[in-house]
Formats: C-alpha cells, sequence, structure tokens
C-alpha cells in the first residue's frame, strides 16, 4: 500500500507501507548501524520519534526472541530503503515485517533515505506524519507541526516500569566479553532507575556479579535507600532530561550517600542533579560506529550512542571532571565527580547489538562499589 511522508518543513516522501496501516507523527532520526534493527525497534529511547535507517537493506535476519531490549516496540515508525521479503537466520521466527504489524507499528520502504538522511543532518531532526489513510501533503504537513517535540513531552513516564523488580538473567555466555569478577564472595546490590532501561544492560550488571533491583524513574531517594543498595544505577531513556525533574531530585538525594553510574539520559540526569545544564543537539548522534576518546588513556572506543541531548561540560566546572569526547564533534562522551563517587557516560557500554569496546565500564562501576 502506499504511504506518504511528510516533514514539518513540507519535504515529501513516498513510499510502500510495510507495517500497520494508518497514522503517526513523531521525531524523524537516523540510525547508522548496519546491524541491530531489532534492538533499535525495542529500544525504549526511540519513544516518540520515527527512525530512519541508513543501511539500505533492512530485514534479512527477521526477528527472533533472544533480542529485544524490551517487551514491544517503542518507535513511532521505521523507514527503510529496501525491506527483506524473507527472513534467512537460524535464529528467526518471523520476518520484520509481521513483527512490527503484530506490534501495530507503521513502516515504510521504497524511500530515498539517503536523501532523507542528507535532510535531517542539514536542518537537524524535525518532526513528520506519515499515513497510509492520507496522502494529501499540505494536511499532513499541518500535523507534524501540530505535532509535540520530545521537548513537550515527558517519554519516561510512558515506558518505565509501575513497580520495582528483581532483574537475575545474566548475559549469554556465547555472546559474553572477558570481564574482570567482583570480589569473592560480595554481591553488590545494585538499584536501577528504569527511566526506559535495555534488558542487556540489566544482563551485563548481573554478568557482573551484580543483585540488580530496577524502581520506577519516580522512585524517591529515600525509598531507593530502603532498599539498602551498594550502588545505583541510572538508565538510559527517551526525551528531554529536563522533563524528568522527579528523577533528578532523586538522584540529587542520592549523591555522597551511595555511589553512582548513569548511561546515556541518565549521564544527563546525573548533571542536572549536579546543578549543570543540558542543550538539544542538531540531529543527535544514533548508531552503533562512533568514535569516542577516553581522556585519561588516549584510548579510542567504537561505541553504539542513541541520544537527542547533550550535557554541557562548562555548566559544571570545578566539581566535574570531564573524561570522555566524541571525536565526530567534539560533545561530552563522559565525566565524573572529583569528591564524590559519581561518574556517567553518554553511549551504550552494555553494546546491543554491539560493539563490545566500552564492556569495562560495567567492571568498574563494580569496584567502585566493592572497593574497601
Amino acid at each position: 500500500m502506499e504511504a506518504l511522508l511528510v516533514l514539518e518543513d513540507g519535504t515529501t516522501f513516498r513510499g510502500r507501507s510495510f507495517g500497520v496501516q494508518g497514522e503517526r507523527v513523531g521525531e524523524v532520526v537516523f540510525n547508522t548501524g548496519m546491524t541491530g534493527y531489532q534492538e533499535i525497534c525495542t529500544d525504549p529511547s526511540y519513544r516518540g520519534q520515527m527512525v530512519v535507517m541508513t543501511y539500505p537493506h533492512i530485514g534479512n535476519t527477521g526477528v527472533n526472541y533472544e533480542d529485544p531490549e524490551s517487551a514491544t516496540p517503542h518507535l513511532r515508525a521505521l523507514i527503510v530503503r529496501r525491506v527483506s521479503d524473507k527472513e534467512s537466520n537460524w535464529r528467526a521466527k518471523q520476518t520484520l515485517a509481521r513483527y512490527l504489524v503484530e506490534h501495530e507499528i507503521m513502516a515504510l520502504t521504497d524511500v530515498d533515505t539517503r536523501t532523507l538522511t542528507r535532510h535531517i543532518r542539514q536542518f537537524g531532526a524535525l518532526r513528520a506524519a506519515l499515513s497510509t489513510v492520507d496522502l494529501d501533503a499540505v494536511s499532513l504537513q499541518r500535523k507534524a507541526l501540530a505535532a509535540p517535540t520530545t521537548s513537550d513531552e515527558d517519554l519516561v513516564a510512558q515506558v518505565t516500569c509501575a513497580a520495582p523488580y528483581e532483574w537475575m538473567e545474566p548475559v549469554d555466555p556465547a555472546w559474553q566479553a572477558t570481564r574482570v569478577p567482583p570480589p569473592a564472595g560480595e554481591t553488590p546490590h545494585v538499584v536501577a532507575y528504569d527511566c526506559g532501561i535495555k534488558r542487556n544492560i540489566m544482563r551485563q550488571l548481573v554478568a557482573s556479579g551484580c543483585q540488580v533491583t530496577v524502581v520506577p524513574a519516580h522512585t524517591s531517594a529515600e525509598a531507593a535507600l530502603a532498599l539498602d543498595p551498594d550502588g545505583v544505577f541510572l538508565s538510559n531513556g527517551p526525551g528531554d532530561p529536563e522533563r524528568v525533574p522527579y528523577t533528578v531530585e532523586s538522584v540529587r538525594g542520592l549523591l555522597g550517600r551511595v555511589p553512582i553510574f548513569g548511561i546515556c539520559l541518565g549521564h544527563q540526569v546525573l548533571a542536572l542533579a549536579l546543578e549543570g545544564q543540558t542543550y538539544k543537539l542538531r540531529f543527535g548522534h544514533h548508531g552503533s560506529n562512533h568514535p569516542v576518546k577516553d581522556l585519561s588513556t588516549a584510548q579510542i572506543a567504537i561505541t553504539a550512542q542513541n541520544h537527542n541531548f547533550a550535557v554541557d561540560i562548562d555548566s559544571l566546572a570545578g566539581e566535574v571532571e570531564l573524561t570522555h569526547l566524541n571525536l565526530y564533534d567534539q560533545t561530552v562522551e563522559g565525566m565524573r565527580h572529583r569528591r564524590l563517587p559519581a561518574f556517567s557516560v553518554q553511549y551504550h557500554p552494555e553494546a546491543a547489538p554491539g560493539p563490545h569496546d566500552a564492556n569495562p565500564l560495567f567492571q568498574a562501576f563494580v569496584q567502585m562499589i566493592t572497593k574497601d
């Protein structure tokens, strides 16, 4: 079925629908990963967004039961150059198209994704309307302009868990990277704030020797401390960190009382809790091939990233040290407090689907917790 994508500036892209029929609005971003479309679809950090895959051929390995990062897809729509009608992988259980239809996700193929990506790079992440029922460009542009931005909604509230729960599943040994186990006899208890947490983050914490309790993003500092944690983890999540003041306030109450490690949105929340500032990037960082420099060792890690906002390190001068830098645009990729046991990174060391260069950060967190 024919479908039409119209950006808020009036730019149109016609293609063929391979997901559910209907109409969606959201912010369009592009992802430069060659693999991992299943993890991308199920990453809660994509809530409210339509994702353009820059790699031209998507869907050839199908969908399996092992790779989802959450129970359901969260993106508003998936946009590709060419979708595979057949799956070919020993783990595949169904085609990508069937999976998206089952979960009521719209999808668009036969689109010039190179032109669309270049447009986003030039003009920034734009709102858009995608429809199979309304093919009038003027009408869809009006709908795109009326859509909320990712700063207008509390998207974290839409993806966080309803109640605390225990996570006990480790990383599958077949995919497990080399890691340093915690000291013998110690099982540190980590309370993980769920702002849209990915399953592989929890698996990495368990594989590093932690007992993991996941709590909703609105959990107060007092409630978190009542669980007697040895450390607190701040997860990834969607949208603007300034839209989650409740989590920022909780982190402010935890600083100095328990070691803290943040990833992605958790990194930004930690910065706000330290009275810093964040800002929106032009088109964000989305992909599995972003080079990051560790300023203490001068080593370069290739990292997975998915975020639209960044930390202004100058707003944290004095108490916070810059530890990692993005080599594409010199944005902040990591920081740590000079006095308190707290550090964070903007990228994703859990690496689902990869790469695994930054995996040792989980062990660094465990060592911070367990050191005498």
